[in-house]
């Protein structure tokens, strides 16, 4: 028997995001009398552009519901290998291991895996175990393969070198970073309780910080894997295929810059850039180098140890373990780093005057003393401060000449491409990420070059300690080969694939529109905050309006009033807990008001406050580019009704907040952890 329409059980599976995004609109057929979990059957009877096969699913989906994502990834996965040409035995195997890995990502109550597949999910086959295998997987497809055990025999060390990156887009996703990359296999989130699949029932105003991937952002990293993995199946150099990775996500950053990719250097986050940046101004000179750093208190934590040239964590995106603090090989460990503070210590902020003065007399200081001035402009702080002004930097340049190198930390991205563009013609790098405006995945950072530095950077060495965190095809040519790991960081390529979709769909836009959108949400959005009355908004930082939409200010930092303590905002533990609360389904808690809703606002940030012993916390309602661009969900909606929907959203994560402090102490008592979905999605 052969159902025409799916079960309401099968449609779920499709419809999740991130199925959704995979299948790219194919349609399955039910076949009842099919005894295998699915088949492909040559001749598409719904065809799509590309697509030679009809997917049948069998009664297994019928039988065993809870198997069926792990069925329809492994059979989408295998179609899409047939389709670009690879070779019925690869793709047989590789398919197999995706959707091994794919099962694994499930967190709750995850059935054992189907027999067939358990050889596929941990190290790779041995020329035994895939001749063995070979009857059940031969079976799924469309005609019939004859494998050997010569054809195993040839075929295991081809898969064993690949097995590292046959992989769903996912898992790579959280491999090539540090640490916080990693997924717990319970909440299904990493540490900044982010997910590298689509997570669209969070609202998600958290840009400043981190995001989950639209699905836009994850069918960027998914397209981009796909094409590697036909490359890779097929009689290609595998790295060729990998390194073509890496160099499209250059390309395409570069392109939207105006910039070659040469002038592209990436980075798996904006700490790396940091290192990578010492590493080419100590390079270029023999004085000793004097680091002006603004505000390391609202950059990264592990930035003031990069900016020294140390390890800034315990491990990095080449290395399982570093020596956190340790000075990194290579690194000179006479590097100065003076540090400006952007606040008074009673919280409110430094005029910028205050702050170009302290950063002249830090500058002249240290170059009367022999040394070489590396300093930083932070344009934007974690709570939207810019500093120094641009005109001090000017200034300097003139004044000091070859004895200073000026870097741009627009990590957080919010500039318009033509400011940044003049900038780096002027001779000035950029550090940015696709991972906080872009709202792509965490750990994806590029380094933006001048001409001058990509045309010299290969008369010098860098740091032999640098293969703890960079390939060489991460950085320009004829970079020092020494100074870099071999091989290739999928992760951090896919990564920055994710952001470049969400560029792609910003960066289509007139400058006229994306500006009005970004101030129409963000005056609504600060009435908002002003008409809390539990809520105290920092003072927003005027920035020059020379008609770019990145005069529109779309970070807004508030404080929340403590409920135990009225008057007194809440300190940063508290806030944390706020902020994981605000993410966190808490319907087995509280029975009012949308207490499932799951929210994301930017992490909170130390602010000094009289009321408070220590830091108080501020949390950080923030406009990322997919508020500009909008989301799949979002199709169909004008400009003002899918604004309208954003704003109302914005309030919803108001409303829940103070639900969180109505509630707080029986929250204090539970610590709700978030989850990648609410329980009723599970």
């Amino acid at each position: 028997m052969l159902a025409d329409v799916l079960t309401d059980a099968l449609t779920r599976v499709l419809e999740r995001p991130d199925l959704r995004v995979v299948a790219d609109g194919l349609m399955p057929a039910l076949d009842m009398s099919l005894p295998l979990p699915f088949r492909l059957v040559e001749g598409a009877t719904r065809p799509l552009p590309g697509m030679k096969f009809t997917l049948k699913l069998g009664r297994q989906c019928m039988e065993r519901p809870e198997l069926a994502p792990t069925i329809l990834r492994h059979a989408i996965e295998l179609m899409r290998l047939l389709e670009s040409g690879v070779h019925p035995a690869i793709a047989s195997f590789a398919a197999a291991r995706v959707a091994a890995l794919f099962h694994a990502l499930d967190t709750t109550d995850a059935p054992p895996l189907p027999d067939f597949l358990t050889s596929f999910s941990t190290t790779a086959p041995d020329a035994a175990t895939l001749l063995q295998t070979w009857p059940q997987l031969s079976g799924l497809l469309p005609v019939e393969v004859t494998f050997t055990a010569q054809n195993a025999e040839r075929l295991q060390p081809v898969l064993a070198g690949l097995w590292p990156v046959i992989a769903p887009a996912e898992t790579l996703m959280s491999s090539g970073g540090d640490s916080r990359l990693s997924v717990d296999p319970v909440t299904g989130l990493n540490r900044y309780s982010c997910s590298h699949r689509p997570r669209p029932w969070a609202v998600t105003f958290g840009s400043s910080t981190a995001s989950s991937l639209s699905e836009r952002g994850f069918g960027g990293a998914e397209s981009a894997r796909r094409r590697m993995m036909a490359t890779l199946l097929s009689d290609h150099d595998p790295d060729t295929a990998q390194e073509a990775l890496v160099r499209t996500a250059r390309e395409a950053i570069g392109r939207h810059f105006g910039l070659s990719e040469n002038a592209v250097l990436l980075s798996a986050s904006g700490t790396d850039c940091e290192l990578a940046v010492l590493a080419i101004v100590a390079g270029q000179n023999t004085k000793p180098i004097s680091n002006i750093l603004i505000a390391p208190d609202e950059t990264g934590s592990g930035v003031p140890l990069a900016a020294r040239g140390r390890h800034f964590a315990t491990d990095s995106a080449c290395a399982s373990t570093v020596g956190k603090g340790d000075l990194i090989e290579g690194f000179d460990e006479d590097v100065h780093l003076l540090g400006v503070a952007i606040r008074h210590p009673d919280g409110t902020a430094r005029p910028v005057e205050d702050i170009d003065a302290e950063c002249r007399s830090l500058a002249m200081q240290e170059f009367a003393a022999g040394r070489h001035v590396l300093l930083h402009r932070l344009d934007q702080s974690k709570t939207g401060i810019a500093a120094p002004s641009m005109a001090l930097v000017d200034e300097l340049r003139l004044l000091l000449g070859s004895d200073i190198t000026v870097v741009v930390d627009a990590c957080q991205a919010r500039l318009s491409p033509h400011r940044v563009t003049e900038w780096v013609e002027s001779g000035i790098m950029v550090m940015v990420t696709g991972s906080k405006f872009f709202t792509g995945p965490p750990f994806c950072g590029a380094i933006l070059l001048p001409d001058s530095m990509c045309a010299t950077i290969g008369n010098y060495k860098l740091p032999k300690g640098l293969r703890n965190y960079s390939h060489r095809d991460e950085w320009p040519e004829h970079a020092d080969d020494q100074a870099f790991k071999p091989g290739h960081n999928i992760g951090l390529a896919l990564r920055w694939h994710a952001a470049i979709a969400e560029m792609d769909a910003l960066f289509v836009l007139p400058d006229a529109i994306i500006r009005r959108r970004l101030n129409c949400f963000m005056t609504e959005a600060r009435k908002m905050l002003d008409d809390a009355p539990a809520l105290t908004p920092l003072p927003v930082p005027a920035r020059p309006d020379d008609g770019f939409w990145d005069a529109v200010p779309t970070i807004l930092s508030f404080l929340v009033q403590d409920p135990n303590r009225p008057g007194a905002p809440l300190n940063l533990e508290d806030a944390r807990h706020l902020h994981k609360w605000l993410n966190a389904d808490l319907s087995p808690w509280i029975q009012e008001g949308e207490a499932s809703l799951m929210c994301v606002l930017g992490q909170p940030v130390p602010v000094s406050h009289p009321d408070v012993d220590g830091y108080a916390g501020a949390l950080r309602l923030c406009a990322g580019a997919r508020l500009v661009s909008g989301e799949p969900s979002h199709e169909g909606l004008d400009e003002a009704r899918r604004l309208k929907r954003e704003c109302t959203d914005a309030q919803r994560v108001l409303l829940k907040l103070e639900l969180i402090r109505k509630h707080w102490n029986v929250l204090l008592d539970v610590n709700p952890a978030p989850r990648y979905a609410p329980y009723h999605e599970q």
